[in-house]
């Protein structure tokens, strides 16, 4: 099995970082305005990007502040089954998000495309909570 991991040092508390991963008002600035969410373990988040591609991730744990993990239940083939985390940690008024998707079959072109914009996320998530202004996909050139 492949795992992608990123680390991403933002500068603001914990709590911005959380809220701007577990609300549609956060997701939608800094991965789709195309989305439905609710931030309760077992709730399947559904996440859209154009017509035809949905991606649905199962909440699996919820730390408050520190950790975040969905499972992928549908999406393309690829991803399904494979799980990502978010582990945050605060210090000095800064916050350290590594960002695993894991449990990967194997590396393929898709996998790496994806690790190349897992690192754009984490980009858009940084850029958001800083700035106030993400790179959604729908902002984004492909």
């Amino acid at each position: 099995m492949a795992n992608i991991e990123h680390l991403q040092t933002v500068h603001v508390p914990a709590s911005k970082v959380y809220a701007t991963l577990t609300t549609a008002e956060g997701l939608s600035e800094i991965w789709t305005n195309e989305l439905i969410i609710n931030n309760q373990i077992g709730f399947i988040n559904e996440f859209r990007f154009g017509s035809n591609d949905i991606t649905k991730m199962r909440i699996e744990e919820l730390i408050t502040n520190k950790k975040i993990v969905w499972q992928c239940i549908d999406s393309d083939p690829e991803w399904i089954g494979t799980i990502i985390s978010f582990d945050i940690q605060e210090k000095n008024g800064k916050s350290f998000i590594t960002l695993r998707h894991m449990n990967w079959k194997e590396v393929t072109p898709f996998y790496r495309s994806c690790n190349y914009n897992w690192a754009i996320f984490l980009y858009s998530l940084k850029s958001y909570c800083e700035d106030g202004d993400g790179i959604p996909y729908h902002k984004r050139k492909f």
